[in-house]
């Protein structure tokens, strides 16, 4: 990958995890969370719109739209795993008293 790629790669990683930390109130995890939750809402961005028909078209800014989206849901379904009340809060109990 040249340098040029992952400065880009890096940049819409940075600039996507911290729109979606805004978007998901109380979701800010740092630069380097911003980045990884960014990259890999780029990913899941990148796999999911076209599968629903959305194409937002070519260039940086719809890039960064595509990873805002999936960093978004990323950040939706961790904090649904990690909640009051959710699946890994119940199921964590349960196994406390268990052992």
């Amino acid at each position: 990958m040249p340098g040029e790629s992952l400065l880009v790669l890096l940049v819409v990683g940075v600039i996507a995890g911290w729109l979606a930390g805004q978007i998901v109130q109380g979701a800010g995890m740092g630069l380097v969370g911003d980045v990884v939750i960014g990259v890999a809402g780029a990913f899941v961005g990148g796999l999911l719109l076209p599968r629903l028909g959305i194409h937002l078209g070519v260039g940086i800014v719809s890039a960064i739209i595509d990873a805002t989206i999936g960093a978004v849901l990323l950040l939706v379904i961790i904090r649904l795993a990690q909640g009051r009340g959710g699946l890994h809060t119940r199921w964590g109990s349960y196994f406390a008293r268990r052992w």
